[in-house]
């Protein structure tokens, strides 16, 4: 978009915005008290996600047929296979 194109921005807008930027300056972070509470419950990891990549994988119509009839419930079978996969790996690491 070239410059000259845009669209200008309300000068309503724009004393909102010098306005917010000005407050900045305002606030004492210094008086907000350091979180120093009691971690050990923690969880750490709880909202990661790990990347999953699309593939197509060929297995055996039993193991499919297995996962599809035992994973938990609210859990699906490729998520169940996923994990087996997982607990495969931790355990047979070099």
């Amino acid at each position: 978009m070239k410059k000259e194109q845009a669209n200008p921005v309300p000068q309503a807008m724009q004393a909102e915005v010098d306005a917010l930027a000005a407050a900045q300056t305002l606030i004492r972070t210094d008086l907000i008290p350091e979180a120093t509470g009691d971690w050990s419950q923690g969880q750490r990891g709880l909202f990661y996600r790990p990347v999953k990549q699309q593939i197509t994988l060929r297995l055996d119509a039993d193991l499919i047929d297995w996962f599809k009839r035992n994973h938990p419930q609210g859990e699906g079978y490729q998520t169940s296979i996923n994990r087996a996969l997982r607990e495969y790996i931790a355990h047979h690491q070099l």
